[in-house]
């Protein structure tokens, strides 16, 4: 589909005249003379229907430049827009001052009661049976005592009203919503968990590199960052075949894939770059593992000086975020050691803060001694199966030596299951060391595709 630009004529030359875009340097080309009417002027600006390929940019047609209207040569008149009148978008009615007559004299002149709209007259009892209409009912006074209304099934009883002249006890303050029973375990405004974001994506760099390349290159650039070379080829078959469709060339896609070849380094390593500069900027608000993953992606890139000292500054921060990790990690373990908590220091020695963090000697002798201690016959037979299966998780599951096994029918099983993992309790059963289980394995998502 076409498009209409202003260009401006650079230089002529026979019958081919080279292009510019009026007031800027890209983009750029050529075209023939005789689509000019009258010739083309060196430094006159033209407007141009012009048509994007990927090997360059066509004009079609060259069309001459806007004037000025003579009634206002610089163009500077002000146009004046005068808006309809209109009522008001809200109109406001005030009521009358006062509470207005009272009812109850009108009613009393009407002969009706107090309060009500009624008439105080009354009909003849008899009259009412004749016509089978029910009589009217008495005076409040002549009444008897009506039966108690039975309280319905859906109604909360109400409890002893307080004797005349009692105060009313106070109501009960409501707990909060959460505390409430029925209600799902969701998150409010407020509570609403607020971890770390992915890196924002920038695209400084991506900018400065599209800036400095040519017009047959810069189509192929585009798709390179969005999608890389299979990008390319997608786009390329997509032209040929609409210009298959319309009667046009097509393009030679090797001479497409050239290009590509040429320009997959830089663009690489624009992408990368703008990663790097993102990361940087989301400090200790970006996650680890994203800042993990833009440190070792920069092992497949070509850096330069300006990407080798993003890298640097990211290792800094990389190093020293592992380490706070580490050394929170470590005194969590110390304090589970020294309270003799087997179910906290098991799970840390499960989940370390990083895959290189290993547990010291030391630590790991006094961790095998807390548990080998809590695995004896006299313990509770669900603590004692949770144990099992903390220790079967860790890596020093093997160097544990429970003292006992309790006689129970679950931990005897749990004990089963779980001997490859731990040797100990083969030999405490009476039976071969069966083979360790084999490693488990995580399934992973497929990696997607982040919007460039």
């Amino acid at each position: 589909m076409s498009r209409r630009i202003e260009i401006e004529i650079t230089s002529v030359n026979g019958d081919v005249a080279t292009w510019r875009a009026a007031g800027a340097k890209l983009p750029k080309g050529i075209l023939q003379a005789s689509l000019v009417s009258g010739g083309p002027v060196v430094g006159s600006v033209y407007r141009a229907d012009v048509e994007q390929y990927m090997e360059g940019i066509e004009v079609l047609s060259v069309m001459a430049p806007k004037t000025a209207s003579p009634l206002d040569p610089k163009n500077e008149r002000l146009e004046l827009i005068i808006e309809p009148k209109k009522g008001p978008d809200v109109v406001v009615t005030y009521a009358a001052k006062g509470r207005g007559p009272r009812r109850d004299s009108d009613n009393r002149e009407a002969g009706a009661r107090p309060g009500t709209k009624r008439p105080t007259t009354r009909r003849d009892p008899k009259d009412a049976g004749a016509k089978g209409e029910r009589p009217p009912r008495g005076p409040r006074s002549d009444r008897g005592e009506s039966s108690p209304r039975p309280e319905r099934s859906s109604q909360r009883p109400r409890g002893d009203r307080p004797a005349d002249g009692a105060t009313r006890p106070e109501r009960t303050t409501r707990g909060p919503r959460t505390d409430r029973p029925g209600r799902s375990d969701r998150f409010s405004r407020d509570e609403r968990p607020s971890g770390p974001q992915p890196p924002p994506l920038t695209t400084i760099h991506r900018n400065a590199l599209l800036a400095t390349l040519s017009p047959e290159q810069l189509p192929v650039a585009e798709q390179l960052l969005r999608g890389g070379v299979p990008a390319v080829r997608a786009a390329v078959e997509l032209q040929n075949k609409n210009a298959t469709a319309q009667g046009r060339p097509t393009v030679d896609p090797t001479t497409i894939e050239r290009i590509a070849d040429e320009l997959r380094n830089k663009t690489t390593l624009a992408l990368w770059k703008d990663r790097a500069a993102g990361a940087i900027g989301a400090g200790r608000e970006l996650r680890l593992r994203d800042l993990r993953a833009v440190v070792t992606s920069a092992k497949t890139v070509t850096l330069d000086d300006e990407a080798r000292a993003q890298l640097k500054e990211l290792q800094v921060s990389l190093t020293a975020r592992v380490e706070h990790l580490r050394t929170q990690w470590n005194e969590k373990l110390e304090a589970a050691i020294t309270a003799k908590n087997v179910k906290e220091a098991l799970g840390l020695v499960a989940r370390p803060p990083d895959m290189s963090t290993r547990l010291s000697a030391d630590a790991a002798s006094r961790v095998v001694a807390l548990v080998s201690e809590s695995l004896n016959a006299e313990q509770d037979p669900k603590t004692w199966n949770e144990i099992v299966e903390l220790t079967a998780d860790t890596s020093i599951r093997r160097n544990v030596k429970p003292v006992g096994i309790p006689s129970d029918d679950a931990s005897r099983a749990v004990a089963v299951h779980n001997a490859g993992a731990i040797p100990e309790l083969a030999k405490l059963l009476g039976m071969k060391v069966p083979p360790p289980p084999p490693p488990t394995r995580l399934v992973r998502r497929p990696p997607t595709r982040r919007a460039s």
